[in-house]
Formats: C-alpha cells, structure tokens, sequence
C-alpha cells in the first residue's frame, strides 16, 4: 500500500502498527506536508499539493492509497473531498491518537476509517431508515 502523509511524519512504530491493520506492506510513503496560506483560496491550493503527490489519475483509482490527513480540519475536509473526486470514492485514513499517560506528546496509530465502505454507506443506511419510518 502507497501512504500519502498530509501531516507529520510518522514514526516506524505507527507504521509497523499500520502494515499489521491494512494487512499487506507499505510500498512507500509519500511526504506531501499540507502548509497553506490562510490568504489564498484553498482549492488552488490544495491542486497544488495533489500535484506535488505525483500519483496519476490510474493510480489514485486502483493502487492501495491510505491517507494521513493535515491536521487542520479545514483543510482536511476540502482535501478529502478534492480526492473523493480524483479517486471516484473516499480514500481510507489513518486515525493517530495522543498516548495516554505519556509525560511528552506523543502519537500512536490507532486504527484505518474505511470512510468509503463504513462511514459513508453507514450513512446511507441511515438516510433510508429514517425514510421507511416516515422521518
């Protein structure tokens, strides 16, 4: 699998954490830090940051992409959304959370959201619930 990393790196225990989740081995990581400029729109922005990627359209629609989004929820929405498009479905992301009881910040791999396959059709399922009750 090909992790495109949109925020800090990642250590080699939150990516021996991730190889054992995703259940195949990382190929490589692309470092692609998502710096912007609160100034300028974000869109161009975030083209930009997808093209320094250097993936093409074939690659985000077939190769095993996971996604370690920016921080800044913001920008990680517009992001996502952006490569929802590029990639013809939402990509899954890894979840990294504060280690508990640490006495200096640190990060561990917590799990993958499967936003596609879990989050989006949980979605759905729950739109056509509410309409077969009459919500």
């Amino acid at each position: 699998m090909i992790i495109i990393n949109f925020s800090h790196p990642l250590t080699d225990d939150q990516l021996q954490a991730i190889e054992r989740a995703g259940g195949e081995s990382i190929q490589r990581v692309i470092a692609a830090p998502a710096h912007f400029h609160e100034d300028e729109p974000y869109l161009d922005q975030i083209r930009d940051l997808v093209r320094h990627v250097g993936l093409s359209s074939h690659q985000w629609q077939t190769e095993p992409i996971l996604i370690n989004p920016p921080a800044y929820a913001p920008i990680a929405v517009s992001l996502q959304t952006y490569l929802h498009g590029l990639a013809g479905g939402f990509l899954p992301v890894i979840r990294l959370r504060p280690v508990l009881d640490s006495p200096v910040r640190r990060y561990e791999f917590a799990e993958i959201l499967d936003l596609q396959g879990l989050y989006r059709d949980s979605g759905r399922e729950a739109r056509r619930e509410e309409a077969s009750d009459g919500r």
